[in-house]
């Protein structure tokens, strides 16, 4: 079992979308896929149509196995589950400062489900915190969508910096850009100079700024359940690939 990250320590980006275009991705080359949201706006789940359980606390998630099994959700879409959050998931930080080996805490919790996944998928809360430091050493590896903006760029930056001094090893880190307008030169300058700054932590590919995408919230569904030849799900189909060579 493989764990992957969607994560940012930039708020909107498009990190949820990844993770739900990421999950669905995966799910069709045959890959059983725990989408599992932890961030507690619980967007992931909404756009899946699945209600989170109220049941699964921020203290029951990290100590509670049934709890944390019970709660798992089936898709509409064959090989693909929801953990779905809930707003008790705002206090996953104070629950953790208060327990010893915090940073474990996160994978003994998936640990229960080893086995019955290839990949569970985080889609992460955007911030640097103790549940993010926890999914930092838990995941195998470590998606982050940057806007190719000064700012964005700047919060790419930090990350890697807080790595470094963290002694956590950045190779796990997989930037890529997201919401990418082609007219637009600055994209075209900060991708490029990013890349060349970081070509082992930059892939390749970017997804497009798209209707197709703003339209998930609509359809409540991936991008390819609905928009299939949308230029969004070949780049997220390209995503996958990279991710699966990776892994």
């Amino acid at each position: 079992m493989k764990i992957v990250a969607c994560y940012s320590n930039k708020g909107g980006v498009g990190k949820t979308a990844t993770s739900v275009n990421i999950a669905h991705g995966l799910a069709k080359t045959g890959k059983r896929v725990l989408l599992c949201d932890l961030d507690p706006q619980g967007a992931s789940g909404f756009y899946f149509r699945v209600k989170p359980s109220k049941k699964l606390t921020e203290d029951r998630f990290f100590t509670d196995v049934k709890r944390f099994t019970d709660a798992i959700r089936g898709s509409d879409f064959e090989n693909l589950d929801i953990l779905p959050a809930n707003m008790a998931f705002r206090d996953f930080d104070v629950f953790l400062s208060r327990m010893k080996n915090s940073r474990s805490r996160l994978k003994k919790a998936l640990a229960s489900v080893d086995g019955d996944y290839d990949v569970i998928l985080l889609d992460c809360p955007p911030n640097i915190s103790v549940l993010s430091e926890s999914v930092f050493k838990t995941a195998d590896a470590i998606l982050v969508p940057v806007i190719p903006t000064t700012l964005s760029e700047r919060t790419f930056e930090q990350l890697l910096e807080f790595f470094a001094e963290r002694d956590l090893p950045k190779k796990k880190i997989l930037g890529f850009f997201s919401m990418v307008q082609g007219t637009k030169k600055l994209h075209a300058e900060t991708a490029a100079a990013m890349r060349a700054a970081h070509p082992k932590r930059i892939l390749d590919i970017s997804v497009p700024f798209a209707t197709d995408i703003e339209k998930m919230g609509v359809h409540r569904a991936p991008v390819a359940a609905f928009a299939p030849g949308s230029p969004a799900v070949a780049a997220y189909d390209a995503l996958c690939g990279a991710l699966a060579g990776r892994l």
